[in-house]
C-alpha cells in the first residue's frame, strides 16, 4: 500500500545525517561528559558543539542553552523556574487561552499554587490581541507566556510585539517556540524572548531531547536538583546522543530554512486550495496568511474527525486531528473551541502538516483519498440532522450529503 505521511506537526522521521551523527556516541563514545578522563572529553566537547549549533539556529550565545528531554520539560520549567526565582515581585502570569496543554497545565497547576493567572482570548483565526495582553498586565504581574506558533492550527503570534511589551514594563517572556522552530525564523533578539523553548523530534531530531533558551541575566530558579550539569541548570547526566543529534538537526534546519519553507509553502496552498475548492462546509482553521508554511488545518461539518483519520489511515494516508498529547481525549479541542468554533464542529477537524519528502503527487494523492471519504462518512453522518438542517426532509436533500 501506498504511505504518505502528512503528520509532521507531531513529529518527523529522524534524518539520516543526524542518525550518523548520533550513532559513535551510541557505540564507542560513551563516557560521561563530566568525567575528566579521555573517555569523557571528547563527548564534553560533542555536547559544547551541539550547543553552539542551537544556539546560533535562534540567534542566541552557547552559555545561553540549557539541554531537556524535550518541549514539555522545556516549558515547564521555563514557567515554574520564573515564578519560583520572582515569586517576591509579584504572583501574575499572562498566558492565552490556545497554549499546548504543557503550558495551560503548569499555569493551572501554578494557580492552584496561589498563582494569579489570567488567559487571554483569541480571535476565530486564533490570534492573540497585544491590547489585551497590555491591559491584563497588573504591577504583580511576573510572567507572560505566549506560544510563537500555534501546533493545531498554525497561526504565528506576533511575539515580537509581545517581547517588546514585556520589556518595557520588566516583565520575563516565555514563548514556546516548538512548532515554529526549523519552519520559520526563530531569533531570540528579533522575538524579545527571555526564555524559549525548542523541541528536537519536530526538526527531524531524535525524541527525548529539547532545550530551553535562557537569556543572561534572566531571573530563573532551576527546577531540578542534583548534579553540576548544564551550569547547575538542569541536573542529571546528559542525554549525549540525542543532544548531538538535535546539533545536527538544528544546524541542518537553520541551513535550509528559507528554501523549504518556501516549498512546503506551496505544497500546503495546494492542499488548502484542493480542499476548500472540492468540498462544501470545510472552514480552513487558523489565520488564512499568519500561519506556519507546512501547515493547513480544517474542520469538516457532519463528519466525526477520528472516522475520517482512520479511513485515511485505511488508505496510507497518515493525517491528525491535533496535538497527539491529547489523542484518546474524549473533549473538543480546546484551541478550536477557543477561536468560537462549536465542539459539534470541532470534532470534525483534520489536521495535514507537510515535511521534507512531500510532493505535489503525494497532495494529489490526498485528496483524491480524500473525496470518497468525505461523502461516504457524511451518508453515514447523524451530524446533519441535528446539526444542519431544520427538518428530516431538508436533511435528505441537503448538499452536505451528495
Amino acid at each position: 500500500m501506498r504511505r504518505v505521511y502528512f503528520d509532521h506537526g507531531v513529529t518527523t522521521p529522524l534524518d539520516p545525517a543526524v542518525l550518523e551523527e548520533m550513532l559513535p556516541f551510541l557505540k564507542e563514545q560513551f563516557g560521561n561528559p563530566s568525567s575528566f578522563h579521555w573517555f569523557g572529553r571528547p563527548v564534553r566537547k560533542a555536547v559544547e558543539e551541539a550547543r553552539e549549533k542551537v544556539a546560533a539556529a535562534i540567534g542566541a550565545d552557547p552559555k545561553e542553552i540549557v539541554f531537556t528531554s524535550g518541549g514539555t520539560e522545556s516549558v515547564n520549567i521555563a514557567i515554574a523556574g520564573a515564578v519560583t526565582a520572582n515569586r517576591n515581585k509579584g504572583n501574575h502570569i499572562i498566558t492565552c487561552t490556545v497554549e499546548h496543554h504543557c503550558s495551560l497545565n503548569t499555569c493551572k497547576g501554578l494557580a492552584r499554587q496561589g498563582y494569579e493567572v489570567t488567559f487571554v482570548p483569541v480571535d476565530s483565526c486564533g490570534m492573540v490581541n497585544v491590547e489585551q495582553i497590555a491591559s491584563a498586565i497588573t504591577d504583580r504581574t511576573i510572567l507572560i507566556n505566549i506560544m510563537h506558533a500555534n501546533n493545531e492550527v498554525g497561526t504565528i503570534q506576533p511575539v515580537a510585539e509581545i517581547g517588546r511589551l514585556a520589556r518595557e514594563r520588566g516583565i520575563i517572556f516565555h514563548t514556546d517556540a516548538c512548532a515554529s522552530f526549523g519552519k520559520i525564523p526563530v531569533n531570540v533578539e528579533e522575538m524579545g524572548a527571555d526564555l524559549l523553548s525548542v523541541s528536537a523530534h519536530k526538526v527531524y531530531g531524535p525524541k527525548g531531547c529539547g532545550a530551553l533558551y535562557i537569556r543572561k541575566g534572566t531571573r530563573w530558579s532551576p527546577v531540578f536538583h542534583g548534579g553540576a550539569q548544564e551550569r547547575l541548570r538542569r541536573s542529571g547526566t546528559e542525554n549525549v546522543p540525542g543532544i548531538v543529534g538535535f546539533g545536527k538537526a538544528a544546524e541542518m534546519a537553520a541551513a535550509g530554512l528559507e528554501e523549504e519553507s518556501a516549498r512546503l509553502k506551496v505544497l500546503r496552498d495546494r492542499v488548502i486550495r484542493g480542499v476548500l475548492g472540492r468540498f462544501e462546509h470545510v472552514q480552513l482553521t487558523g489565520h488564512p496568511e499568519k500561519r506556519l508554511p507546512n501547515h493547513a488545518s480544517f474542520c469538516f461539518k457532519f463528519i466525526e474527525g477520528e472516522s475520517m483519520l482512520l479511513s485515511l489511515d485505511m488508505q496510507g494516508v497518515a493525517a491528525s486531528s491535533g496535538s497527539a498529547c491529547t489523542a484518546g481525549s474524549m473533549e473538543p479541542s480546546h484551541v478550536l473551541t477557543s477561536m468560537g468554533i462549536s465542539p459539534v464542529d470541532a470534532y470534525g477537524s483534520l489536521m495535514v502538516t507537510l515535511g521534507k519528502g512531500n510532493s505535489e503527487e503525494e497532495v494529489d494523492y490526498f485528496l483524491e483519498t480524500l473525496e470518497p471519504i468525505v461523502k461516504k462518512l457524511r451518508e453515514m453522518s447523524p451530524l446533519c440532522a441535528f446539526d444542519h438542517c431544520e427538518t428530516e426532509e431538508a436533511c435528505i436533500s441537503c448538499t452536505a450529503r451528495k
